[in-house]
């Protein structure tokens, strides 16, 4: 049974309007069915999205999602809702650094991450076992999180995740854009999902291109070095819950390698499942939400 929140430690994130940036009315709208709360961040504060609460299954845990890197919660617009409606308790953070979360405490990277957030699990959810899903920078994170809360983790589902020691074999060639004029800005980042998130053309919608900007926008943590190590599977080695990956199949990081990638995966105890999900590139979830859905279910049942 999920416990109450315990609603004392926790204290009002700022409104959305507060950004200055114009913010979609898609993403409006999924937030309006959400609640927002902080919790301690180092010396600021580290913000949530909750979704489903009063309608939450008592047999479900609630699910944690965890964004990838230089994103925020949105990185789950299209799925937050569908989940929610199958009557599971969906908690989502905007990492420390990004989005409208304080920096984290002690550096830069993956590592730093884990403390902030099972703080603030222990203020939203008390000690009760979750379903961590993480999605590439947060599918490292998430990683951490079972291994040094092995208590938190019910279910672990790794979604594009780097940090195995495995480079793309494909030559990833990203454009900078901070220092272009505002003018010329959305085609770098038009250019970045191409190259990195989406596999269709069809999927680099406006919608997509300014999800992209006002996350890349708000990433502080700009020396990441983490993903290329292989810290994720060192740390899997300790990690004793159910352990599933899902990549996209057309994801230009796994293409080639699925079996290399794989086999890292197996050395983890409690390996389960590894799941490709056809026609879909890195942001799976995005790309093809009913199918990323649909191969999430059964590793969490």
């Amino acid at each position: 049974m999920n416990p109450p929140l315990s609603l004392h430690s926790l204290r009002p994130a700022p409104s959305a309007s507060a950004v200055q940036e114009p913010v979609p009315d898609e993403v409006l709208q999924v937030l309006s069915r959400s609640r927002r709360l902080s919790t301690p961040c180092g010396e600021g504060e580290l913000v949530w999205h909750l979704w489903g609460e009063g309608q939450a299954r008592p047999e479900c845990a609630p699910l944690v999602l965890l964004h990838g890197g230089s994103g925020s919660w949105t990185h789950w617009l299209r799925n937050v809702l569908p989940l929610a409606a199958s009557g599971r308790l969906v908690l989502v953070p905007d990492l420390p650094g990004f989005g409208d979360s304080a920096m984290p405490p002690g550096g830069a990277d993956a590592d730093v991450m884990p403390e902030p957030l099972e703080q603030g699990l222990e203020d939203l959810v008390g000690s009760a076992p979750c379903d961590l899903v993480g999605f590439s920078f947060g599918a490292m994170v998430g990683g951490l999180l079972a291994q040094r809360y092995p208590q938190r983790a019910r279910h672990l589902v790794l979604v594009g995740t780097p940090g195995l020691g495995r480079m793309a074999l494909e030559k990833i060639e990203l454009k900078a854009w901070r220092h272009l004029p505002t003018a010329l800005q959305p085609a770098a980042h038009a250019h970045n999902l191409r190259e990195l998130m989406l596999h269709h053309e069809a999927s680099i919608t406006p919608l997509a291109c300014r999800l992209q900007a006002l996350n890349a926008g708000r990433d502080r943590l700009l020396n990441r070095r983490l993903s290329r190590t292989d810290i994720l599977a060192r740390a899997l080695e300790e990690v004793r819950c159910p352990v599933h990956g899902v990549y996209g199949q057309q994801d230009r990081f796994f293409r080639g390698q699925e079996a290399e990638i794989e086999a890292v995966l197996r050395t983890c105890p409690g390996f389960g499942r590894f799941v490709g999900v056809p026609d879909a590139g890195h942001w799976v979830a995005f790309e093809r939400p009913e199918a990323f859905h649909q191969a999430l279910w059964p590793l969490l049942a």
